[in-house]
């Protein structure tokens, strides 16, 4: 856990911008003013502030630069596609994606350990080095996973068409959006295949109890154990989740 804890430490250090790590002396949190009739007068600066309001958008930066984002969607169609409301529930959804997501990003994670974390922790470099050096491995894992069509539509919207020759020069705030919408549309396209065969045994109760003559009894709820009798005959989990692992390039 501490090790984890430590690991987002560094990916803070990618996501916050350079100047808010850039200060040799550290950050004042707190003013203290002392007024003529000896009581004090208590300030937080604006770059304390900024900080702390940053720490609370850490959780959404990290889920947008993961495979958290495909794991999840491509889940909530699985559950959609068989016809199950609430189970499993939100929470063993979220569960299961975030636990999957760092088996998936492990060795992302453990080569910033070793290029940024570490020689950090150890004081070899420098808070602005640590972040350049964690970046690499975010950078080329979201550059592995993205379009080169998503590429070139967000840095043609952001005017970067000048700047950017090679995918290796766009800058992070041009990837990350590029990298988020490819990430849905593999999701999707994922989900599409998971939902066919769920959708042809729909066609196929509906069309049986429409031929008996069971109109009034709901298709839905006389395919439901026909789905998850399939979906354990198959060991579905394991399929999906190897599939999920396997479309990372593991």
């Amino acid at each position: 856990m501490i090790r984890a804890l430590s690991l987002i430490v560094v990916l803070l250090l990618v996501l916050l911008p350079d100047f808010a790590w850039a200060q040799a002396g550290g950050v004042k949190a707190v003013t203290v003013t002392t007024n003529p009739d000896g009581s004090q007068d208590y300030s937080m600066t604006l770059q304390a502030l900024f900080i702390m309001t940053a720490l609370s958008l850490i959780p959404a930066f990290i889920m947008m630069m993961t495979s958290f984002t495909r794991i999840i969607v491509v889940l909530s169609i699985l559950r959609q596609a068989m016809g199950l409301q609430q189970a499993p529930s939100n929470q063993i959804l979220i569960g299961v994606s975030l636990f999957l997501s760092m088996f998936i990003m492990a060795p992302v994670f453990e080569k910033i350990n070793e290029t940024a974390l570490q020689p950090y922790l150890n004081e070899e470099i420098t808070s602005i080095e640590a972040y350049e050096a964690a970046k690499i491995p975010m950078r080329a894992f979201m550059l592995s996973q993205t379009r080169i069509k998503d590429l070139e539509t967000f840095v043609e919207i952001g005017g970067y068409q000048d700047q950017v020759k090679d995918p290796q020069d766009v800058p992070m705030n041009v990837l990350i959006p590029a990298f988020i919408t490819s990430e849905l549309k593999t999701a999707f396209q994922i989900g599409f295949m998971l939902f066919l065969p769920f959708l042809i045994l729909d066609l196929v109760v509906a069309s049986v109890l429409m031929a008996m003559g069971m109109m009034m009894l709901s298709p839905m709820i006389v395919a439901l154990p026909f789905k998850l009798m399939l979906f354990v005959l198959v060991d579905g989990w394991n399929l999906i989740f190897g599939t999920l692992a396997n479309s990372f390039g593991m």
